[in-house]
């Protein structure tokens, strides 16, 4: 018998997460059964849509969202032998018994680390590829701006824009992270904290914006909106800066703006291109091996730092992509 150490939300978040509303307990894990086999935690993903996503998603007591690679260390399942590593959406949990059928097996070339299969290889990989290939069709010489460009997203939207032959703007939290935007072939990059957006886009986008990979929302993307050229296209990927709000954030209707100017904005899902992930791991992991896309790992190590590396999504403590390394 194994025991599951697993995170609940004891609580439904009200504003900023607080360690209180996510507790850590325990389970025993019944022997696995003929066609069933045993996984144990590799790494695990942590991400800024949980947080809105609980909201609607998970009861209180319910098993935090989130997805893992996990690493099967005892099976009854021919098809799943001890070693074979998956990918899972179960949860910030350290154990569970599949049968296979929820889970996806990792083959990724071993010249890529196999925490990748969370990052470019995984959903922000996927989300970064179809939000802005698919909304935003890019065209040679066109003007990309990027917030919370430093993230997992962004960062990638950044680098694809920049292989699609667009002038990329990143915006992120500090003077650290412009630095790296800059290291990554970003044109321009401000610290949106410091610098007047509006004058930062008349200076760095003379001629208007033609693309926005918006992750921000809010009086950012207002701002933004100001700037868009005749048939700019918006994909909106998320909107973090409104995810620990208890009131609602009021901005100025923009409506005649999108009409006039034909402005095309639309909100996606990775999961709705399930049937071409392959086509996405081909291209993004090429990418990857010609060293054209990077993507940083944040890392924190041990299970039982799952909640610090949640809370620090919102604290703007992370550079590229944050993960949970388990360890017993």
């Amino acid at each position: 018998m194994v025991k599951c150490r697993k995170f609940v939300l004891a609580k439904h978040f009200d504003g900023v997460p607080k360690d209180s509303d996510i507790q850590l307990i325990e389970e025993d894990l019944p022997d696995i059964k003929n066609g069933e086999f045993l996984c144990e935690a590799v790494y695990l993903s942590v991400d800024p849509y949980m947080r809105p996503y609980s909201k609607y998603q998970l009861k209180e007591g319910d098993v935090m969202i989130g997805e893992q690679i996990a690493k099967v260390i005892e099976s009854r399942n021919e098809d799943f032998p001890v070693g074979t590593n998956v990918a899972i959406y179960c949860g910030w949990r350290s154990h569970f018994i599949s049968k296979g059928g929820d889970v996806q097996k990792l083959n990724i070339p071993q010249n890529i680390p196999l925490e990748q299969g969370l990052g470019v290889l995984g959903m922000v990989g996927r989300t970064a590829y179809f939000g802005f290939l698919d909304i935003c069709e890019p065209k040679e010489g066109e003007t990309l701006v990027v917030n919370a460009a430093a993230g997992a997203v962004g960062s990638m939207v950044g680098q694809i824009g920049k292989i699609k032959g667009c002038h990329v703007i990143g915006y992120a939290g500090s003077d650290e992270k412009v630095k790296y935007l800059k290291a990554l072939g970003f044109d321009d990059a401000f610290n949106y904290k410091t610098v007047n957006l509006d004058e930062s886009l008349k200076k760095s986008a003379p001629n208007g914006v033609d693309i926005y990979f918006d992750n921000v929302g809010g009086h950012f993307t207002v701002t933004v909106r100001k700037h868009l050229n005749k048939y700019a296209r918006i994909s909106h990927c998320g909107a973090i800066s409104t995810y620990n709000s208890t009131e609602p954030i009021m901005v100025p209707c923009q409506d005649t703006v999108m009409v006039g100017k034909e402005i095309k904005a639309q909100g996606f899902i990775q999961s709705t291109y399930k049937a071409r992930f392959p086509e996405c791991i081909k291209q993004m992991g090429e990418w990857l091996l010609q060293g054209k896309i990077k993507l940083d790992m944040h890392m924190y190590d041990g299970f039982e730092n799952m909640k610090n590396a949640f809370f620090g999504l919102f604290t703007g403590g992370n550079i590229g992509k944050s993960l949970v390394k388990y360890e017993k």
